[in-house]
């Protein structure tokens, strides 16, 4: 019994997640787009001529607002954003061709930022702004490479954001049955760190895969009630927004062992489970444990 309340056994609680595996319905994930075009959409954003997700990706809302700073600014409209449509924007998006440190503002800072969004360090909003939330995130993901984290962006920091981002390196289990409400990605002029799995409220959330509990209850930041599980190879995952927690930190786990349930604490609009990979560290998309 836990605070007066009795605690369903191991054995009662045990594998409710295994048979998920076939019935979870998946929405497609988020494919990375590229950089250049997210720094391009973040610049017309901020002019009020864009309204779409910065994703990077080149559709028809980007193409359109592209048309509409044309437009503004007297050039030839083809929708196309070459060098003096650039030029409108007051600067360029290619990493590497200064040295960026704090303070820096442009459409290259934008592109840092969505690097470091996809390499599991986001830094809140894209807004082309070198501030302390970018500042933090750069010199994360600097130690997570081991670079030197002084929190400027060169040539080694750059190369390293070139590589692929990481996966997560073990085979996991969906935690609960439920569609894909939000994946892995861009969102607005955001990150989204995890993947949200719509359900019930009080529907049981299952451990993804063995490991020992780090954290379990409240934890500010919008998380609401959290469960945090270490597992192999430096990876952690962690389910947020429960309702209830039913484990204590320091406690073992086996894959489909029952650590909560879904509620909407935190930062949540409704009830879902909001579940994140990361790996030393680095937010990972879930998808790539889940599909192994």
């Amino acid at each position: 019994m836990r605070g007066g309340r009795i605690v369903p056994s191991v054995r009662a609680r045990a594998f409710i997640a295994l048979p998920l595996l076939l019935a979870c319905h998946a929405a497609p994930a988020a494919a990375m787009g590229d950089a250049r075009v997210a720094a391009l959409q973040v610049a017309l954003l901020r002019r009020g001529l864009y309204v779409g997700t910065i994703d990077g990706i080149p559709g028809p809302g980007t193409r359109h607002a592209v048309l509409g700073l044309q437009r503004q600014a007297g050039l030839v409209r083809d929708g196309v954003a070459g060098p003096r449509t650039f030029a409108a924007l007051g600067g360029h998006t290619t990493l590497g061709t200064r040295l960026l440190e704090r303070g820096a503002r442009g459409l290259d800072v934008a592109a840092l930022q969505f690097e470091l969004a996809w390499h599991g360090f986001p830094s809140g909003t894209f807004d082309g702004n070198l501030g302390r939330h970018t500042y933090a995130a750069l010199r994360r993901f600097q130690t997570w490479a081991g670079l030197g984290d002084d929190g400027r962006a060169g040539p080694a920091t750059v190369a390293a954001l070139a590589q692929t981002p990481t996966r997560c390196p073990l085979r996991l289990s969906r935690p609960l049955e439920g569609s894909i409400g939000s994946v892995f990605g861009p969102r607005g002029d955001r990150f989204h760190e995890g993947v949200d799995i719509m359900a019930p409220a009080g529907i049981g959330v299952a451990a993804a895969g063995p490991g020992r509990v780090t954290w379990a209850g409240w934890r500010d930041g919008g998380w609401g009630r959290l469960v945090v599980i270490a597992h192999a190879d430096g990876v952690r995952s962690m389910y947020a927004h429960l309702s209830q927690v039913e484990v204590r930190v320091g406690e073992r786990v086996g894959a489909g062992f029952e650590i909560g349930r879904v509620g909407a604490t935190g930062d949540a609009s409704g009830p879902h489970l909001h579940f994140e990979v990361r790996v030393r560290g680095a937010a990972v998309d879930p998808e790539t444990a889940l599909r192994q």
